[in-house]
């Protein structure tokens, strides 16, 4: 019965996902037929507008939006196994922000000096910038056993550098700062199929080597004293949790800027459709997940005030924060039972 429903979440989660692509590629400001978008992707002869809209704008925006989507899932998973805590994420620990403000302050840096940042940079910025931020809320998990202190020293975190990062992005020159406070606002717009290539390779990668630590997960899921019993070494173990989890929210900084609620609702909601916390579950669930949930986000921020486009942290902020209530409050019911 188990296996039966595993198998119908995995396959609900891969039609949404094909679904949320076709629906990205053929509708915005100018719609563009199935057959077309069909044509194009098979190499045939079509409108050459079309054939412009799809392989420079749309194709590339929508596979960066699914593969983003998915590693700010599987980020939110990690740190959310780390703390024990639900509602733990990169953009509620002040990572995301942490990154952005490395990430803008190398952007203005640079454009003040008519230099080319490559998307490598941005990405080793970026991871910086989510490192130094995730040593602040270890510093601060030490001091605090209450974890809804945590959290809310990680938004006061994320406050401050958001408050530095708009501070740096005022001396950006006037014809830059448009596409610096698009992307300080979180957006999927403007990605290349060279960037695509590389935030596939990073993600990838890094959610490969995230799959190989689903056995010292389990255990550490059961509770430190358990896996430690089992041989899993905490101290390593936890290095690890931070270094992926920091490489997976540095890689959608990067490129997308911050992005909010992905990393805490996703997991909360393939964990509700699979009835599970098994890792080697949750894993590629969460990846799935966050993949279907950016999609969906982006469609809505390009469709619903086209030709105007919303940020996409606005959107997933309308979905997600919702659910981050919904979590708390149950906490508490659950804690008063």
């Amino acid at each position: 019965m188990k296996n039966r429903r595993y198998m119908l979440s995995f396959f609900i989660l891969g039609m949404l996902v094909l679904a949320f692509l076709a629906l990205n590629l053929c509708a915005g400001s100018v719609p563009v037929p199935l057959g077309s978008v069909l044509d194009i992707l098979m190499g045939r002869e079509a409108d050459p507008v079309y054939q412009d809209i799809i392989l420079k704008i749309r194709f590339p925006r929508t596979l960066a939006a699914a593969v983003l989507g998915g590693g700010l899932a599987l980020s939110g998973y990690l740190l959310q196994t780390f703390f024990h805590n639900p509602i733990a994420g990169p953009f509620t620990l002040g990572i995301s922000s942490g990154a952005k403000l490395v990430v803008a302050l190398v952007m203005v840096s640079a454009l003040s000096k008519s230099i080319q940042v490559s998307s490598l940079a941005m990405i080793g910025a970026a991871f910086a910038g989510a490192l130094i931020s995730m040593g602040f809320v270890l510093l601060m998990s030490r001091a605090m056993d209450n974890m809804s202190m945590l959290i809310v020293s990680g938004v006061m975190i994320g406050y401050i550098c958001s408050a530095v990062t708009d501070f740096i992005v005022t001396f950006a020159d006037d014809s830059n700062i448009v596409n610096l406070h698009n992307w300080s606002k979180g957006s999927f717009s403007g990605i290349t199929w060279e960037n695509v290539a590389l935030m596939a390779v990073v993600t990838f990668v890094t959610a490969f080597f995230v799959f190989l630590m689903s056995k010292p997960i389990s255990a550490y899921q059961m509770g430190e004293v358990y896996a430690r019993n089992m041989g899993v070494n905490i101290r390593l173990f936890r290095v690890l949790l931070v270094f992926l989890s920091s490489v997976l929210s540095a890689c959608v900084t990067a490129f997308a800027g911050p992005v909010s609620f992905v990393g805490i609702a996703v997991p909360h909601l393939v964990k509700s459709l699979f009835q599970t916390t098994k890792p080697l579950l949750m894993i590629p669930g969460c990846f799935l997940g966050g993949a279907v949930f950016c999609l969906l986000c982006d469609l809505l921020a390009r469709v619903l005030l086209a030709p105007t486009e919303l940020s996409i942290s606005t959107v997933t902020a309308v979905f997600g924060a919702p659910i981050v209530i919904f979590i708390m409050i149950r906490r508490r019911k659950e804690r008063a039972e």
